[in-house]
């Protein structure tokens, strides 16, 4: 039997699951909102609908005759897929009914706090009192600064803001209210430890670790939050939070119910203190995922495809696969910059070049304004290949001091990123 398998997503993140999808026989559709979706033009069918139209888009499998359906890398295409596959009576990791696990992060706070797992101190302020400052600062007393604000229902960075005290509380909740179709925001403690992105995949109720990187951040300007500049595989930590991070995801899943599927979290890590869950998701990582493959030779694509059609071949996969013995050492460095008009991305074409690169992905064309949200998330990202993780901190510094791009006037537009301080001390 040849299957039909519709994959909800076409931007190029998906181009090699539709790749290989197409390799195993599989006649494979996809369908998205994005009409230049470049994995459209490897599809067997494509399709151009709001991956929200989950009516419509269910209606189009019966019509298709799907027996299987995948997306990653995303919460929101995580959410429709769900949606959709209970519509259209298709397989799926998940039910709709538990989608609020994974994607409400308030419902996730109060998870972690009701199974007593380790989660920032939060509140859910009203959007109804963002012009009551002191009814705010109120349900905020217990809680201690930094704080950040974040609405509930995106995903991403929008809407996120870091408060730094009393001053800037009711500032940054109205600014946080603005992106949420919800009647609340959130409001919690912001930890600056080390943060760490962790991926596993949930098989008969257990969870495998896949990867654990390190996730760099960098404040570009004093009253920005500090954004994602490069994950490393593996974390330099590794030994510390292994143990620790998988059996809180293990603890998880036992109240969620999964049983199957992708699973990942964003943590923070602090010597003395442990971990705290930053977020928790029933999908892989975007931009990110293809490092597995390269630091361990494992396929994110080829595990999310027998995740559809072959789950019992999915210990075999896992069987072969060390989290603490890497083949190299990799990283995806990320450019984020201003919205502004590109005039000149020499260097960042030139840094393409560099040995060490595997795969550069230069997002805009030249002519092209930088825009805040969009289907462009980055400037630019590279991702890396070293055999140890001196060297790959050499080049990530290379990267880092000669990447620009400039506007018009000459100005420059991209951010300039930095690699954090590791020293550790117990406290």
């Amino acid at each position: 039997m040849n299957h039909r398998l519709l994959i909800l997503g076409t931007l190029g993140e998906f181009v090699q699951l539709v790749q290989k999808a197409k390799q195993r026989g599989y006649y494979t559709i996809v369908c998205d909102g994005y009409p230049d979706g470049e994995a459209r033009a490897y599809a067997d069918a494509s399709y151009v609908l709001p991956v929200t139209d989950t009516d419509a888009i269910a209606e189009l499998c019966k019509k298709e005759r799907v027996d299987g359906i995948i997306t990653s890398f995303s919460d929101l295409l995580m959410e429709c897929m769900v949606k959709i596959a209970a519509k259209a009576d298709l397989p799926c990791y998940l039910k709709p009914e538990q989608i609020p696990w994974y994607r409400d992060k308030s419902v996730c706070r109060q998870t972690l706090s009701k199974l007593g797992l380790p989660t920032p101190g939060y509140v859910k302020i009203p959007v109804s009192l963002s012009c009551e400052p002191d009814k705010i600062k109120q349900l905020v007393h217990s809680l201690s600064y930094p704080l950040i604000s974040k609405p509930m229902d995106k995903y991403g960075s929008r809407g996120i803001y870091i408060i730094h005290d009393e001053s800037e509380l009711a500032e940054q909740v109205i600014r946080t209210a603005e992106f949420t179709d919800l009647g609340e925001v959130l409001v919690e403690e912001y930890n600056d430890g080390f943060e760490f992105n962790m991926m596993t995949w949930v098989a008969d109720g257990e969870v495998n670790v896949i990867s654990i990187a390190d996730r760099e951040k960098t404040q570009p300007e004093a009253d920005m939050l500090p954004i994602s500049t490069r994950n490393v595989y593996p974390s330099r930590l590794l030994s510390y939070v292994y143990e620790p991070a998988r059996n809180l995801l293990q603890s998880y899943i036992a109240h969620t119910g999964q049983m199957d599927g992708p699973l990942s979290m964003q943590f923070f890590w602090k010597p003395g203190k442990g971990i705290q869950v930053c977020e928790i998701a029933a999908r892989f990582f975007g931009y990110e995922h293809e490092l597995t493959d390269m630091v361990y030779g494992f396929n994110i694509e080829e595990l999310l495809l027998t995740g559809v059609y072959q789950k019992e071949k999915i210990p075999k996969m896992f069987a072969g696969h060390d989290v603490f013995h890497p083949l190299h050492h990799g990283a995806v460095v990320y450019f984020h910059g201003k919205l502004r008009k590109i005039a000149d991305q020499t260097k960042a074409y030139e840094l393409a070049g560099n040995e060490a690169v595997v795969k550069p992905w230069i997002f805009y064309k030249t002519g092209e304004t930088v825009v805040e949200y969009g289907p462009n998330p980055y400037l630019a990202l590279y991702y890396m290949e070293t055999e140890s993780r001196e060297k790959l901190d050499e080049v990530t510094g290379y990267f880092f001091d000669k990447m620009s791009m400039t506007d018009p006037d000459g100005q420059e537009i991209a951010y300039r990123n930095q690699i954090p301080d590791y020293f550790i001390t117990e406290e």
